[in-house]
């Protein structure tokens, strides 16, 4: 530990992101600003080639912050994975989508683990950042990386840390919003606190890996089940020929109690339309059938239909017709 503050401290120690998207970015970027070197992994050949040409390929990151890092020689993108024994921290920021069933589709944690395996150097701390269920970093990800004969806690340290980005908000970045972290010991939780707390504004560590990847979990069910309620609600105040806007709006003049949710079209952005089903697949496991979340996801996957029949019946009373 005291080895990891030093580099921590002097700026020697080298951070590999793996998964140059809208998490991996990001992060990648906070680390180099703060004069950490940085090796950003990724498959994608142009994604790679545009970056080291100081280009973004994120629309909320402007190209002359990704051009100065890349200039000051703290940032290089690469497709070579052999390099990842070459960093002292591997942050996984990969994609975690749904199968057609709805059901986790694990494929990017598990090709992104094998690849990290190949190339485990005794000593190097893995972070898992992508949204997943509890579990995941000790079931699923712990035993991969162990088949390079080092073991997890020992060897090296193992640790998740949901990412919680909300991509083009100006009020709430990156370096804004506190990490929760977790760790497979204590060690490994600290190890990857020292690391984030160069960059990030504070750390919460939690007393696990699974309370760790169970906290995002809850953040997106509560907005989803929230946004599912107020999808309800409009469409039983708009059968009334209540304006619910007014209604939340003169709600929210409650000084506690109440947090203003809004209706829309569904669901829209990465998170909440998929996490909430990755907590009951891993509910059934146990027995435990989620009614709620498994509702408010019935209810706002039916929204886009009520859009198109309001759409519809607004065009009918001027005459005009939505066929075809």
């Amino acid at each position: 530990m005291r080895e990891w503050k030093r580099k921590i401290k002097d700026r020697q120690i080298i951070v590999g992101v793996l998964g140059l998207g809208y998490v991996g970015l990001p992060l990648a970027r906070e680390f180099a600003s703060a004069g950490i070197k940085v090796v950003g992994f990724d498959i994608d050949e142009k994604k790679v080639k545009a970056l080291n040409s100081g280009r973004s390929i994120i629309r909320h990151i402007p190209h002359p912050q990704i051009k100065k890092i890349v200039k000051a020689g703290l940032f290089r993108a690469t497709t070579n994975m052999t390099r990842l024994k070459t960093v002292d921290a591997t942050l996984i920021c990969v994609p975690t989508p749904l199968t057609q069933n709805r059901e986790p589709d694990m494929q990017f944690i598990i090709s992104s683990s094998e690849i990290i395996a190949k190339y485990l150097v005794v000593g190097q701390l893995i972070v898992l950042e992508s949204t997943t269920y509890p579990g995941t970093t000790r079931e699923l990800v712990a035993p991969i990386l162990e088949s390079s004969g080092l073991k997890a806690g020992k060897d090296f340290h193992l640790a998740y840390s949901p990412e919680r980005e909300d991509p083009g908000n100006k009020n709430f970045t990156t370096k804004t919003i506190p990490k929760v972290v977790g760790g497979l010991t204590n060690k490994c939780r600290d190890m990857a606190c020292k690391l984030y707390n160069t960059v990030i504004i504070s750390t919460i560590p939690v007393s696990s890996l699974e309370a760790a990847e169970a906290t995002k979990i809850l953040e997106n069910v509560y907005r989803c089940i929230n946004i599912a309620m107020v999808n309800e609600l409009k469409m039983v105040f708009d059968r009334m020929g209540i304006d619910v806007w007014e209604v939340i709006n003169a709600a929210s003049t409650k000084p506690f109690g109440f947090s203003a949710f809004y209706p829309g079209p569904g669901l829209g952005g990465h998170c909440i339309p998929i996490d909430p089903f990755y907590l009951t697949w891993k509910a059934r496991q146990y027995g435990i059938q989620t009614r709620f979340t498994e509702l408010a996801g019935e209810i706002n996957t039916n929204m886009p239909h009520y859009v198109i029949i309001k759409t519809m019946e607004a065009l009918n009373e001027r005459n005009k017709s939505l066929k075809g």
